[in-house]
């Protein structure tokens, strides 16, 4: 097989690696519905509405993991290009949580997470070490202060961002890293539209609050 053989199996297993829903199982095996709680998102902060925060830490765990897995994976299969093997790995991950393929065959609706869990867990591996210490120290502060998740990632991404395109073009960084900082950011931005939205108007739901009912999205 050769390496666009080797590229397409990536893809593939990384996106359903990506995809696999554990926000919707774990809810599920407590007999609830994820997509009718809260914001009706499947990621950690909304199953801290629906189970507490002791479950909603284990879906993050189990988010960042297959973030992690779709990386090094990437390095495995593809050997002799292996930072383009962690490019595919990580993209196609990301992409699989926020519109899992499992989800659908399950709902009828290709949806999923918002994709900050799984890209997290791809940034730890990719950014320099440094940087993620700034982008999970910038996450930490406006969470607590703000109690604003959405507001957080968001924060994080605008300052995590652009100093990696700058490393990327300083030559720290490899130039194959440009598409994977500048498709992972759009992908979570476009999954927090409805959150940007929310905090513009000043509706966006606060860490910590309980809800049963579905949010406007």
């Amino acid at each position: 097989m050769g390496q666009l053989g080797y590229g397409l199996l990536l893809a593939v297993v990384s996106y359903l690696i990506g995809s696999i829903p554990t926000a919707y199982l774990i809810c599920r095996a407590h007999g609830v519905n994820i997509f009718e709680i809260g914001s009706g998102n499947m990621g950690a902060t909304n199953v801290s509405r629906a189970l507490g925060l002791k479950w909603a830490l284990a879906v993050a765990a189990l988010d960042i993991a297959k973030g992690a897995v779709a990386v090094l994976m990437g390095r495995a299969i593809m050997a002799s290009q292996p930072d383009l093997g962690v490019v595919i790995g990580a993209i196609c991950a990301v992409v699989g949580h926020n519109w899992s393929v499992f989800v659908l065959a399950i709902t009828g609706k290709l949806r999923g997470g918002k994709g900050v869990a799984t890209s997290t867990g791809t940034w730890l591996l990719i950014a320099p070490p440094p940087l993620v210490l700034v982008t999970a120290g910038t996450w930490g502060v406006v969470a607590l202060t703000t109690r604003y998740i959405s507001l957080a990632v968001l924060v994080s991404l605008a300052i995590g961002t652009p100093a990696m395109l700058i490393l990327i073009g300083q030559g720290y960084v490899g130039q194959v890293y440009l598409f994977y900082t500048l498709i992972v950011a759009a992908l979570i931005v476009i999954r927090h539209k409805s959150n940007i939205e929310r905090l513009l108007q000043g509706r966006e739901n606060k860490f910590g609050l309980s809800s049963r009912r579905t949010q406007p999205r």
